[in-house]
């Protein structure tokens, strides 16, 4: 089967990843200030005996991991492709989105299983130090989930660590509110009540999270694409393409969109002018910025596994046939041939 391979790349977009500086200066600045406050949250809740604050320092000692993970990332997402890894190590940030999320599921079952010892046992919580902690706290989490908005959200890392943050401020949230309920009231139970209630808000995002990572791992189409609507958009708007078949489209990582197609094209169709073209669309319209295309000018039934198909039916087709007029000449050759039968037996 006569076919052309055309392997080449837009210039605009290539295997080595596009991670800027101030991503990673958003990155190790959140870490630098989680780090630091979470010492601070963890005394303040051994002290004051609060449950809430103890559970957001917990989750904060996991936003500084993620952080630090996700800083390393990036640096480590930015070392050269070579001959072992053609795509260098972009895929790191996705398994360090994929630690997040379970991290983030590990947190929210030790919070709840911390709480159901506490309601069991309520036990004596300092609503003044608790109060001026989670107020801090509170306004420490709003400034890196500033900073964080500031990096690239289409990066999985960015976007785990940004979710890190935000259970985080809803946590200190949690703790003023429990801290206040506390001091008018003297409700105990107000404290385990809303870390759980907390989870469960961390527990959605999480989930997101790890879906996100595991459908980049898995190769999953990107669920901004359809395949369909792109084949449609490929024939309607380019000129020479007859049909495009065997698509495949998934991201190396966040923001890093890959595709190989097959294109079956019009008679007077030249390949030099319908592959860049075709490779254009893909970018403008679904941000593809890799693309492998694959150029066939023979309809695709005539494809190389269709014929060596009807070659074997044929094959078999003409040996039945053959074994058929065998056994139909055997039972003619012989028109006087003794019956065993006979009177001669």
């Amino acid at each position: 089967m006569p076919h052309d391979h055309d392997h080449g790349h837009t210039h605009a977009h290539g295997h080595a990843p596009s991670v800027s500086a101030a991503n990673e200066r958003v990155v190790l600045t959140g870490f630098a200030l989680t780090a630091g406050f979470m010492l601070v949250e963890v005394v303040g809740g051994v002290l004051s005996g609060s449950l809430a604050l103890i559970a957001d320092a917990g989750h904060m000692l996991t936003d500084a991991a993620a952080l630090l993970l996700a800083w390393v990332g990036f640096r480590i997402g930015r070392r050269a492709s070579d001959a072992r890894r053609t795509f260098g190590y972009m895929r790191f940030e996705v398994l360090a989105g994929l630690v997040n999320a379970v991290t983030l599921f590990a947190l929210v079952i030790w919070i709840v299983w911390e709480a159901i010892q506490r309601l069991r046992s309520p036990g004596e919580v300092l609503a003044g130090p608790m109060l001026a902690v989670a107020v801090v706290g509170l306004l420490v989490n709003c400034l890196v989930f500033w900073i964080l908005h500031r990096g690239d959200q289409s990066h999985v890392n960015i976007k785990g660590a940004t979710v890190h943050v935000l259970g985080d401020l809803l946590g200190s949230v949690a703790a003023i509110i429990a801290a206040l309920v506390i001091h008018f009231t003297g409700w105990m139970p107000i404290d385990p009540i809303l870390s759980v209630l907390v989870c469960l808000l961390i527990l959605r995002s999480a989930w997101a999270l790890l879906r996100s990572a595991f459908d980049i791992l898995m190769e999953a189409v990107p669920p901004d694409i359809d395949i369909a609507v792109l084949q449609d958009h490929v024939r309607e708007t380019v000129p020479g393409v007859a049909d495009i078949d065997h698509v495949h489209v998934w991201s190396i990582t966040s923001g890093k969109v890959l595709a190989t197609l097959e294109l079956t094209l019009a008679d007077d169709a030249q390949p030099a002018q319908v592959v860049p073209a075709v490779k254009r669309a893909l970018a403008e319209r679904f941000a593809i910025g890799h693309a492998t295309v694959e150029v066939v000018h023979v309809p695709q039934a005539q494809c190389a596994l269709e014929q060596r198909r009807k070659r074997d039916a044929h094959a078999h087709e003409h040996v039945h046939h053959h074994d058929h007029d065998h056994a139909h000449d055997d039972t003619h050759a012989h028109p006087h041939a003794p019956d065993p039968t006979g009177p001669d037996r």
